[in-house]
């Protein structure tokens, strides 16, 4: 199993920037998919999640209303696109699946994770 993260990057704050996953080694179409985050010297935690058809979606307090998560559920891919930009949003994000909407279980699977960084 694999969850392959891409489209992280250094930008300013107030900027935009998309997140993309893609999953492979399995069918994950029965499975919930997110994304989370591990900020310098903290722990990881849920961003964003989406049940197992996409109709579903569930946002941490701290960035809703400036991220959405979509699923192409043909194509296994996950993006997170992320606007208005904060410095408190730099961290580590990692692509999930396998866990129980919207977040009650941690996932079984991660990918690597994509670093964005933001500047004041």
């Amino acid at each position: 199993v694999q969850l392959q993260a891409s489209g992280g990057g250094s930008v300013q704050a107030g900027d935009s920037l998309r997140l993309s996953c893609a999953a492979s080694g399995r069918t994950f179409s029965s499975l919930s998919m997110g994304w989370y985050r591990q900020a310098p010297g903290k722990g990881r935690e849920f961003v964003a999640t989406v049940n197992y058809n996409g109709e579903s979606t569930h946002y941490a307090d701290s960035v809703k209303g400036r991220f959405t998560i979509s699923r192409d559920i043909y194509k296994n891919t996950i993006d997170l696109r992320m606007d208005n930009l904060k410095p408190e949003d730099t961290a580590i994000y990692f692509c999930a699946a396998d866990f129980a909407f919207p977040a009650r279980t941690t996932p079984k699977y991660f990918g690597q994770g994509t670093l964005v960084t933001v500047s004041s």
